[in-house]
């Protein structure tokens, strides 16, 4: 039992780990297996039913609100199907946030729950005290003031809780303000039956040739990415096995791959850039027979690297062209696809209809270049909670939305993109949005203007660079420690800039900042703009 689907009106996907069927089937068959606990089916049927027992018992209602900060572990997916069977919203949250980060997140959404991984007990902590959340519980480990997690469990009844019903994830996505937005999809209305609000899910993994019962599912990717959720957790909703690791490791995905006869897998191109740095002999003891298929999304991946995947592992490498947004719409591209048309991010799913439009809004031909926006053809849409404009910026006209990409369709209907209208950079697939690093730069006394951008990366595919025009009299280098303290002290670690340059910063003479101009030193030979 997972899910996708909003409270009070407000709509989403759902998705079930504990599938009724499968538990009845092949009970004692492992289910989850992580560093911490080897779980079956049954047993994890039985962990989810006493949460959803104690989440009521604790005072949770239709329609609250769970915030779950924590990393790959069977108590993260248990918690999510808990919450998602029991028509609650669950709010996955990015445990490299700040305290500070987390704290926003929990007020914006209305959390009246915080279920943390005691690994992040200084942030959880400080972000529910800020928050004001009342219900606190605590897995992995203790967290002061919060309940145990083994506890809870224990308070409460495994046998099938009654009156379940759909609950929602609601993503919290970076904007261009520079504070998280949570996402409301309109796809399955919240408190219906579980088991119909699965037909949409059944159906987004059926279209992208994922395995159901019989499958084994690697997840080494955080789970508080949608990636990672759809690619993996969905096909273990399913009845796949589930394979989780806290962290990723070139070599051990390997081994975790030949051990398990993973059949499923999920990467960012900074994973396939790291694998491929493993020295001959570890590739060559690699055997990867029993993949079937590895998805890869978040970023453009070179060329070169994935040519070099596709021969190395053979054509099991997909990709997917979307975002959280999107409630199954987006483009999808096989191995054979790309090898056919390098480049491409793929056709559209049978949900998707692609446009491309200038800047007028007027649709282009074949291989014309201007804005991609995508119509889901189930007639989902989205929204930002509490932010009607950045919403109304992300739609042509209501159910057509953009992720703020531009490119072109070719005249067979494959989309290749061109570049990012919007300012985001992703590093190691990890969306990094510049204006809360140049809010918060800004702040410093030495810093009169400062623009932030992504520079090439041959690992991460961009990094974070910051260029600063400091006050008269004061000297970049001086102040550079400064800056990267200030930034460590309020940002995640991610958003830290890798480096700085000091320099007067282009503007149009009504203050707009050029950045195209700023990165263009960088990208010159590279022979790519993203």
């Amino acid at each position: 039992r997972l899910g996708y689907s909003p409270p009070k009106g407000m709509k989403g996907d759902v998705m079930t780990v504990t599938n009724r069927d499968r538990v009845q089937r092949s009970g004692d068959e492992m289910a989850v297996i992580d560093e911490f606990a080897e779980l079956t089916w049954g047993e994890t049927d039985t962990r989810v039913n006493q949460l959803i027992v104690a989440l009521r018992g604790l005072g949770l209602e239709s329609g609250d609100v769970v915030g779950l900060l924590g990393g790959n572990r069977h108590e993260w997916t248990e918690t999510l199907a808990a919450g998602l069977h029991t028509s609650a919203v669950v709010v996955p949250i990015n445990w490299h946030f700040s305290a500070d980060e987390i704290a926003y997140v929990l007020e914006n959404s209305g959390a009246r729950a915080l279920v943390a991984d005691a690994e992040y007990a200084e942030k959880a902590v400080a972000a529910a005290e800020q928050a004001g959340v009342g219900v606190r519980v605590a897995f992995g480990g203790p967290i002061e003031g919060f309940a145990d997690y083994e506890e809870v469990l224990a308070s409460a009844t495994g046998d099938e809780p009654t009156d379940q019903g759909a609950g929602t994830i609601m993503w919290y996505t970076s904007g261009t303000t520079g504070r998280p937005k949570g996402v409301m999809s309109s796809l399955v209305e919240v408190g219906g039956d579980p088991a119909v609000a699965l037909a949409p899910l059944e159906m987004f993994v059926d279209l992208l040739g994922l395995p159901k019962e019989g499958g084994t599912v690697l997840c080494n990717a955080p789970v508080y990415h949608a990636g990672p959720l759809v690619f993996c957790l969905f096909p273990a909703s399913l009845g796949s096995r589930l394979i989780m690791r806290r962290n990723w490791g070139a070599e051990e995905t390997l081994r975790l791959i030949d051990e398990y006869q993973v059949t499923t897998g999920y990467a960012v191109p900074t994973h396939f850039t790291r694998l491929l740095r493993l020295p001959p002999e570890t590739r060559s003891a690699f055997d990867g027979s029993s993949l079937r298929c590895v998805y890869h999304t978040a970023a453009p991946c070179p060329p070169e690297i994935k040519r070099q995947m596709i021969d190395w592992w053979g054509p099991v490498i997909n990709e997917l062209y979307g975002a959280s947004e999107s409630g199954g719409a987006g483009t999808i591209c096989s191995s054979d696809q790309w090898l056919a048309k390098p480049g491409t991010v793929g056709a559209p799913l049978p949900t998707t209809e692609l446009l491309i439009v200038d800047d007028d809004g007027q649709q282009m031909g074949a291989d014309e270049v201007g804005q991609i926006y995508l119509r889901n053809l189930l007639g989902a849409d989205f929204e930002y909670l509490g932010d009607e404009a950045k919403t109304d910026s992300a739609h042509l006209e209501p159910g057509v939305f953009t992720f703020g990409d531009i490119g072109y369709v070719d005249e067979d209907g494959y989309l290749f993109l061109s570049d990012r209208k919007i300012d985001m950079i992703i590093s190691g697939g990890v969306n990094i949005y510049p204006a809360e690093i140049e809010s918060l730069l800004i702040t410093h006394p030495a810093v009169t203007d400062v623009g932030v951008i992504g520079v090439p990366n041959d690992e991460f595919g961009e990094e974070v660079k910051a260029i600063v025009q400091v006050a008269e009299g004061r000297d970049g280098a001086e102040v550079e420690p400064e800056l990267r303290q200030l930034c460590r002290d309020r940002l995640a670690g991610y958003m830290v800039p890798r480096s700085f340059d000091f320099a007067d910063l282009p503007r149009t003479a009504t203050g707009k900042l050029l950045k195209r101009q700023l990165r263009e030193p960088y990208w010159e030979g590279t022979g790519r703009s993203i």
